[in-house]
């Protein structure tokens, strides 16, 4: 009786792993199919656009380490105004209270880099993926624009972006290496299914606001609602 109960439930386990991998892995090929041919390695290749989206991370790890995350995507975003593929910046992270401020930290790093600060628009609301790309057809009016991060993370912009209506193209930058970010790559996957399950649900960000004009000098700061 316990030896068929125990085969029962190993046989329920199973199964139940063995979807999840399924559902996992159709997901991810799903919008890896969605991103093909519209994520760009190479400054030369990439056609110039008005405005670029920087997606948001950490600025430093815990340890107190720079996140090379961080640094690699902000080197990309150098790299494609200086090279003149962009004219305008929209930094969308996280400001969820005082002491963790992901647009103002990247908009710092961005003016070392050379570029003027009149030229970088502030997104305080980037909480997630979706609300950065929504707010930026929303609150920034932008439905043409670069989305700039790493690979895999260009790729769920890229079908979010597709979903919601928007034109978008990519460029990755550098990536890290598989042992360092290997927790990421993990979470990535599970983000993935989340991606589409908020699709199907319809979900939106928490936040909105007031529309802002790009080149507009007196709105630097998107004002939640």
């Amino acid at each position: 009786m316990f030896r068929r109960k125990l085969k029962k439930y190993i046989g329920i386990s199973l199964f139940c792993i063995v979807f999840l991998f399924i559902i996992i892995a159709t997901c991810d090929r799903w919008i890896v199919w969605q991103a093909e041919n519209r994520t760009y390695d190479s400054i030369t290749d990439i056609p110039y656009h008005r405005t670029a989206l920087v997606l948001g991370t950490a600025q430093y790890l815990k340890s107190g380490y720079e996140n090379p995350y961080f640094k690699f995507r902000m080197d990309a975003t150098a790299e494609l105004f200086h090279a003149k593929k962009i004219s305008y910046i929209v930094v969308s992270g996280d400001n969820s209270h005082r002491r963790y401020n992901e647009p103002e930290d990247m908009r710092q790093a961005l003016i070392q880099r050379g570029i003027p600060k009149q030229r970088i628009y502030l997104d305080y609301a980037g909480f997630r993926t979706l609300d950065s790309v929504y707010r930026m057809r929303a609150i920034f009016q932008q439905t043409s624009f670069i989305i700039i991060s790493q690979e895999f993370h260009n790729q769920r912009a890229l079908y979010i972006a597709d979903y919601l209506g928007i034109d978008a193209i990519a460029y990755n930058a550098k990536d890290v290496g598989t042992f360092y970010g290997i927790k990421t790559l993990l979470r990535e996957k599970l983000a993935r299914v989340k991606v589409i399950t908020d699709r199907i649900l319809k979900v939106e960000p928490k936040f909105l606001g007031e529309t802002i004009k790009i080149k507009d000098p007196k709105h630097k700061k998107a004002r939640l609602l």
